[in-house]
């Protein structure tokens, strides 16, 4: 079956975890008016019976909780990394849960759901922690690298579609830069140059979204503490697939995997 471009899919595996994530996706689709396919991608011909009573009821219940939102759903055969991120090729988002995804529920993070979002090409989010934070600010991981305007764009987004206020983190120490400690009116200073560096490279951003509340903060940690704490009440937490908190030109398999374990909200990687 043939996969419709800008559609937000879903990755299910019949566990709870997933189906959770699934739900989240449903709302999401209803905030960007986009079309939802629940997907299970199955690797064993035996399951094929379990695998396509759960993309039906995982169906059913995102239409209860986004009854507007047009919501396909489908079974796969393949490998499940490879086959989502084929999948993940066509996409809008690929929404995945924090455990099990790859036919075995409760699996730890750090299979399926990590594999996909370390080796995707496009935005990947991670449903785990409280889905249901209100209040706080969508948190979006700052950096000096070329690609964070993709994460800048997902976050504004985000937080526009919510109606909520936007944090971006700059975090930074002196072995991130290179450099031996500084001393305290030193490391004040670079502190205040990083933050005001961080500020002007949301000005762009706030004057495409002139409603929205965004304001940045330089953190003098590493990125992975510096960004999971901000995120701590927040709805959604961005991080870019390099760079993601000051440290340009840092894989994603050191921050924003670590973010990925550690954060209390969904988390979304983008390429």
């Amino acid at each position: 079956m043939s996969q419709p471009e800008n559609e937000i899919v879903a990755a299910i595996d019949g566990s709870r975890r997933s189906v959770e994530a699934a739900l989240w996706a449903a709302e999401e689709a209803q905030r960007h008016r986009a079309g939802l396919r629940i997907l299970l991608i199955n690797d064993d011909p035996a399951r094929l019976d379990f695998a396509e009573q759960a993309v039906r009821e995982a169906t059913a219940a995102c239409l209860d909780k986004a009854p507007d939102v047009q919501v396909a759903d489908e079974v796969r055969p393949g490998h499940p990394v490879e086959a989502l991120l084929r999948a993940e090729e066509t996409a809008r988002l690929l929404v995945l849960g924090s455990r099990g995804l790859g036919g075995f529920a409760d699996a730890l993070l750090g299979s399926v759901s990590t594999e996909v979002a370390t080796r995707a090409t496009g935005s990947v989010v991670v449903v785990r922690g409280d889905v249901e934070h209100s209040g706080g600010p969508v948190v979006v991981g700052l950096d000096d690298s070329p690609g964070i305007d993709n994460a800048l764009h997902f976050a504004f987004e985000a937080a526009a579609v919510r109606g909520c206020e936007l944090l971006a983190v700059q975090a930074w120490n002196e072995a991130a830069l290179l450099a031996p400690p500084l001393p305290p009116a030193e490391r004040d200073e670079a502190q205040l140059r990083i933050e005001q560096r961080a500020h002007q490279r949301l000005s762009g951003w706030t004057k495409r979204y002139p409603g929205l509340r965004a304001h940045a903060v330089a953190v003098r940690a590493h990125p992975v503490p510096a960004l999971v704490d901000a995120a701590d009440a927040s709805p959604l937490l961005v991080v870019g697939h390099r760079g993601s908190g000051g440290f340009s030109g840092l894989l994603l398999g050191s921050v924003a995997a670590g973010v990925l374990h550690h954060a209390r909200c969904p988390v979304a990687v983008i390429r």
